[in-house]
């Protein structure tokens, strides 16, 4: 039997003011809110010391929403912005605002020289090399007949992103986050719980799998109250206790990916039409 090795590590949404100036239509927003994500000189002693800098929108917008203009422009001028505020380097990885993709995002992540996404949910515990975003479907409309929406997916096809997957249930926001309004994100889940939740999760992939990632996704706003590092302290110091455990960024699990030292997956789904 092969040594385990287990690839841990943080995605951190560094959502700072955009995910509240995000109101979608332009309207007002409560300065409350957008108190929440004034960082100021905190992001570049982040980048001084070493952590990988990522896109994760400009502020925060839907790119399902946008169009493929949209999302082109938003894509430039964010690498523009993160690579002068990083002495040059450019961005290689990418994690869409709330997760929220489209067909383009991969194709114009690949033409731009970004490495790896971390949106899509393909998998939870393995890397694998995204679709290209040419599979299509036909969605259910109830006001017409059925027959013209029965029809297959077509075949996925490979691109040459690396996808580190996403996975709602390791993610800070949804129970942690209060947003009135938000059915899904209320807030005010005992960090027990989240902690049982995300443990459970290792435990099952460390017992299913002798190679695996884990990426879980926080955000400062949430993972920085007290109670929330208390929680991480906790599911650090339980991870730490298991072989073959090594802490990276997303960036160096892509890498691990690229260069064949984590054999990840390949994603199959759909037909030939």
């Amino acid at each position: 039997m092969s040594p385990k090795r287990v690839l841990v590590g943080y995605g951190i949404d560094v959502d700072a003011v955009a995910n509240w100036i995000n109101t979608t239509t332009g309207a007002p927003q409560n300065p409350t809110n957008v108190s929440r994500g004034v960082y100021g000189a905190t992001i570049a002693k982040i980048r001084d010391a070493g952590h990988e800098i990522g896109l994760h929108g400009y502020t925060h917008e839907y790119i399902s929403q946008l169009s493929a203009e949209q999302q082109q422009d938003v894509l430039n001028r964010s690498i523009d912005v993160l690579t002068k505020f990083c002495g040059g380097r450019r961005p290689r990885g990418y994690t869409a605002p709330a997760w929220s993709t489209s067909k383009e995002l991969i194709p114009q992540l690949e033409a731009a020289g970004v490495v790896y996404d971390h949106s899509f949910m393909h998998h939870d515990f393995q890397p694998y090399f995204a679709p290209d975003g040419s599979e299509t479907w036909v969605e259910t409309d109830h006001a017409k007949a059925a027959e013209a929406w029965m029809s297959p997916m077509t075949r996925i096809r490979a691109s040459g992103v690396v996808e580190i997957p996403a996975n709602w249930h390791l993610d800070d926001w949804p129970p942690l986050q209060p947003i009135p309004g938000r059915p899904g994100a209320q807030g005010f889940v005992d960090t027990a719980v989240v902690e049982k939740l995300w443990l459970e999760q290792f435990d099952f992939a460390y017992r299913e799998y002798e190679t695996f990632i884990f990426p879980m996704s926080i955000h400062p706003q949430v993972s920085g109250k007290p109670h929330v590092i208390l929680m991480h302290e906790r599911i650090i110091a339980y991870i730490n206790k298991h072989e073959g455990v090594e802490w990276m960024q997303l960036e160096d699990m892509a890498k691990e990916f690229l260069e064949g030292r984590m054999p990840g997956v390949k994603v199959e789904g759909g037909v030939d039409v």
